[in-house]
């Protein structure tokens, strides 16, 4: 069960991270240095679900 409370918290970091971009996009102001980071990191994560789930969905009884 570690793994699905390891998925659960990596999902909620993802949306926070697609609410922290949605809101930058919003303003004109917004570094893009700023933008780009925010969608490394939200690219990263998304990733490291999908090996997560990968890796669990042979071991899932």
């Amino acid at each position: 069960m570690a793994i699905q409370a390891h998925l659960a918290e990596l999902e909620r970091k993802h949306r926070v991270l697609e609410g922290e971009l949605h809101d930058a996009l919003r303003h004109l102001s917004s570094d893009d240095l700023r933008i780009a980071e925010l969608k490394r990191r939200k690219l990263m994560l998304k990733d490291e679900i999908e090996r997560l789930k990968f890796s669990t969905a042979g071991t899932v009884h």
